[in-house]
C-alpha cells in the first residue's frame, strides 16, 4: 500500500520531501479508492490555486507555515497544527513562508 518511503526504519515525515526553488512539490504515499495521502513542500510564495476535493481532506503541517483558505474562512497553519477540509467545499494552499504538509484525502 505505501511507496516511495523507507518501511521498518523510523523517519521524520519532513525530511522525505525537499523544496525545490519557485516550485510546489509532491510525493505520493498511498494511492487507491479510498484513500490518499501525500507530501508536500511549498517554496514561499507558491500556492495551489482553488479546487474541491471529492473526499474529507485532512492536513498536518511538518515544518514552516502555510495559508488555508477553506470556503470563505482563512487559517494560517504552523508545525504540528492540522485542519479538515470537508468534502466539496473549495479550498486553496498558500506558502506564507517554505512550509511542508501532509495531505490525507479519504474517500
Amino acid at each position: 500500500m505505501y511507496k516511495n518511503i523507507e518501511k521498518h526504519t523510523p523517519l521524520q515525515l519532513k525530511d522525505q520531501i525537499s523544496y525545490q526553488s519557485g516550485q510546489v512539490v509532491s510525493k505520493t504515499l498511498v494511492q487507491n479508492e479510498k484513500v490518499s495521502m501525500t507530501l508536500f513542500s511549498f517554496d514561499k510564495g507558491e500556492e495551489i490555486s482553488t479546487h474541491a476535493s471529492g473526499g474529507d481532506a485532512m492536513v498536518t503541517v511538518l515544518e514552516g507555515t502555510g495559508r488555508f483558505t477553506v470556503g470563505d474562512h482563512i487559517f494560517l497553519l504552523k508545525e504540528n497544527d492540522t485542519l479538515i477540509m470537508p468534502k466539496d467545499i473549495p479550498h486553496a494552499v498558500y506558502g506564507e513562508e517554505k512550509f511542508k504538509m501532509q495531505l490525507t484525502v479519504s474517500f
